[in-house]
């Protein structure tokens, strides 16, 4: 079973009016791991798409998705898999990928159509694509990882890059996850936006009644949203994407814009922050 939810892009003017309803109607992701269904979140900023997948005891295909307008989604897409699920399989462009928890698959434009198999839950993210590059299974072992932050501003991270210019090659698909360690509970610090970019997050790892407090909009006009355990948001570009965390969590984050630079952003101060 394939769900498609469509979101439009959201002006700051407009967000600067919003309530919490509206804020998280439109910005925030819920629901989408349920067993036996694919379920996708087609968003207008940069035509990126998010979801997952959860095949359960039976085999699910993506194929042709009536948003793209073309005959199957990756003809024009390149993908990016997270697993964060037991281990499962992922069948794409005549190879089977064994995924454990943890690891990612890029898959290249032209793939076909994409069987998830086994006890994985897989989040699915997805852009435009104009150059088919090789299919590449990307596991913990070969990840880059950077160490950021310090205990004293209970940001002490890492940060474990996949899809990634030093990693492997993609059109403006970057993704990667960032864990944070015992005591630390800030993330993205200090903030910043990334004007030529826009970016998802998926927060996972998380006690079912844990939650993020994750904050948004303008750097002086700031917003909220509260997240739970395998659920996502959309940050604009001309949105700040910074948190804080209720015991242990991770954030899976993937950006597709007009460049692959990761270092692309201009940071904002807590000081200047309102």
């Amino acid at each position: 079973m394939l769900t498609v939810e469509t979101r439009h892009a959201i002006h700051p003017e407009h967000a600067k009016g919003m309530d919490t309803a509206a804020l998280r109607a439109n910005f925030l992701t819920q629901g989408m791991f349920a067993d036996g269904e694919i379920r996708l979140v087609y968003s207008h900023y940069d035509r990126f798409v998010m979801g997952g997948a959860v095949p359960g005891a039976f085999d699910l295909v993506l194929d042709a998705v009536e948003e793209t307008k073309t005959p199957s989604f990756l003809d024009r897409r390149e993908m990016g898999i997270v697993n964060i699920g037991d281990t499962g399989t992922v069948k794409a462009g005549g190879e089977t990928y064994t995924m454990n928890r943890g690891d990612v698959l890029y898959l290249g434009m032209g793939s076909g159509a994409v069987t998830f198999s086994g006890k994985g839950r897989f989040y699915i993210t997805s852009a435009p694509a104009h150059k088919a590059f090789p299919s590449k299974l990307v596991t913990l072992a070969d990840c880059i990882e950077v160490k950021m932050g310090d205990a004293a501003s209970s940001n002490k991270r890492t940060i474990k890059q996949f899809i990634h210019p030093k990693v492997m090659e993609s059109c403006q698909l970057i993704l990667g996850y960032t864990s944070l360690e015992e005591g630390s509970v800030w993330n993205t610090i200090p903030s910043h936006i990334h004007d030529r970019r826009m970016e998802a997050y998926l927060y996972w790892g998380m006690a079912p009644e844990a939650r993020v407090l994750h904050l948004m909009g303008e750097p002086t006009e700031t917003r909220h949203l509260f997240i739970a355990n395998e659920e996502g948001v959309l940050s604009p570009p001309w949105s700040i994407h910074s948190g804080a965390g209720i015991g242990e969590y991770t954030f899976i984050w993937a950006m597709a814009g007009d460049n692959i630079d990761y270092t692309d952003m201009e940071f904002i101060q807590p000081a200047d922050m309102r």
